[in-house]
């Protein structure tokens, strides 16, 4: 798929997913967030950036984290998860962070202006996710980290036939990198790749639990492309996805509901100190 058309299809996708998103996916990524929080450790005072911030679940915990002194800025190619996000520091008084629409890939941003930049399971959405991490890598100063979370190996991912189900509807791949960051070393070696030093490479396994079967669709419609499709389709085709995602997660039953495996993938690196100095600037006073 052609880039530009993939980031349009991830932005009017993540538009349609702002308001129904968060219910179902909130419980089920907390794992992966808090050790990305964990490993990366943004400390009291610091700036953070969290790119594809979503609702903000991460910047949230972040600005918890660098307090009152610290700034965290998330940004998100979704103007609805952007403007979702503001909206609650507003109503949670949270009064350290700030949201802004930006594309990952090219960040309107200046060099070295953060101590920690941080990306939960956003990588796998871009098409070109090693330009992504090489701007993070330019954003923060020498010595800073970057944190990324990426879902594993699509094996041990229980909820993956919801992507081959829904591109036999539209004839399309929605996202072809999806599960290629998860495998082996894939995501660290893009890091290193990035000149960024690996500090940590874990892997996480998790469980998504649902109570029946319209919980388990309902979760695994809700998101990015997935979701533009979702909205396309009639009500015949509605239930002949749902059915077909149904059968495929059949063996992780339980009663009635379904316990499905989950992995995700952490890498957390350093920006060396030794860098060079850097030659780009993208300035956005906020």
């Amino acid at each position: 798929m052609e880039a530009k058309l993939q980031r349009r299809i991830q932005r009017y996708g993540w538009d349609l997913a702002a308001e129904d998103y968060e219910p179902p996916w909130a419980a089920q990524l907390a794992v992966g967030q808090r050790k990305l929080l964990e490993y990366a450790a943004p400390a009291p005072g610091e700036r953070v950036l969290d790119v594809a911030c979503g609702t903000g679940l991460i910047a949230f915990g972040a600005a918890a984290a660098v307090g009152p002194d610290g700034h965290v800025l998330g940004v998100d190619l979704s103007d609805r998860m952007v403007d979702g996000a503001q909206r609650r520091a507003h109503r949670q008084s949270v009064t350290n962070t700030h949201f802004l629409r930006m594309d990952a890939e090219r960040l309107a941003l200046a060099d070295e202006g953060f101590d920690v930049a941080l990306c939960a399971l956003g990588l796998m959405y871009m098409p070109d996710p090693e330009e992504a991490v090489r701007e993070m890598r330019r954003v923060v100063r020498p010595g800073g980290r970057v944190g990324v979370a990426v879902w594993g190996e699509r094996s041990r991912c229980g909820w993956s036939p919801v992507f081959p189900i829904v591109e036999a509807e539209v004839s399309s791949e929605l996202c072809p990198l999806f599960f290629r960051l998860g495998q082996e070393d894939t995501l660290a070696d893009l890091c290193t790749d990035a000149s960024l030093q690996i500090v940590g490479h874990q892997r996480i396994s998790t469980t998504l639990v649902y109570a029946d079967a319209d919980e388990a669709c309902g979760a695994a419609f809700a998101g990015g492309p997935v979701a533009l499709a979702w909205s396309r389709f009639d009500a015949r085709t509605r239930a002949r996805v749902c059915e077909r995602y149904i059968e495929a997660i059949g063996p992780w039953r339980d009663g009635k509901g379904f316990r499905l495996p989950g992995e995700f993938v952490i890498v957390t690196a350093m920006k060396s100190t030794e860098a060079g100095r850097p030659t780009r600037c993208r300035d956005l006073r906020w």
